[in-house]
């Protein structure tokens, strides 16, 4: 016997045959107002992503030119007038860690963002796909419709199911080491572009 055999053996004994179930309250306290588009925009570039504000017709231009000539990885629920003809699309469809790490960047929707946080929420539907392609790539771009952004944390978390696997992402990936100079990258994308768009 292992010790972590040990550890559950003792948890077990302790619990019984029926062990007790709790439920986690869900009543979160929400912001009480409005959500403001302009301080997320302002929170997201103070975290150094880079926003883009277009029409929805408009986002395979933007696509095109963060990332065109490139090839990327995309969900298989992403859709698909959103790819401008400039890029080589591979689909998500259980790739391997080393054919998600090898493409250029990654294109995905979200579930809701945090305009008090700067902060955009993604949880594995079918248009945002796996955590991990959104963690590999160098470049993640993220379109977001204006009607998903709400105020603060509670809002967001009223609008996701907590099952879900949740990503929250406030900017590019950062660290800093001992001396805080800023290192981006390591553990995600160094670049995150938002792409907002009208409401659907």
């Amino acid at each position: 016997m292992n010790s972590r055999e040990l550890v559950l053996g003792r948890i077990r004994a302790a619990l019984g045959d029926n062990p007790a179930t709790v439920d986690v309250p869900r009543g979160y306290r929400p912001a009480g107002s409005a959500a403001d588009l302009d301080l997320l925009v302002h929170r997201l570039t103070d975290y150094r992503a880079t926003v883009h504000r277009c029409a929805g017709g408009e986002v395979a231009q933007v696509i095109g030119r963060i990332l065109g000539g490139r090839r990327i990885v995309i969900p298989p629920g992403l859709p698909r007038h959103w790819l401008p003809d400039s890029v080589a699309t591979v689909i998500d469809d259980n790739l391997t860690v080393e054919q998600i790490a090898a493409v250029d960047g990654v294109v995905t929707a979200a579930a809701v963002a945090v305009a008090e946080t700067g902060t955009v929420v993604l949880d594995a539907d079918p248009d945002q796909g796996r955590r991990i392609i959104s963690l590999l790539p160098d470049v993640h771009v993220c379109v977001l419709r204006a009607d998903q952004v709400v105020a603060g944390v509670p809002d967001a978390l009223a609008r996701v199911a907590p099952h879900r696997p949740l990503t929250w992402i406030s900017g590019p990936s950062a660290t800093s080491d001992i001396e805080l100079n800023r290192v981006e990258g390591v553990h995600g994308p160094r670049q995150l572009h938002v792409v907002i768009i009208p409401p659907a």
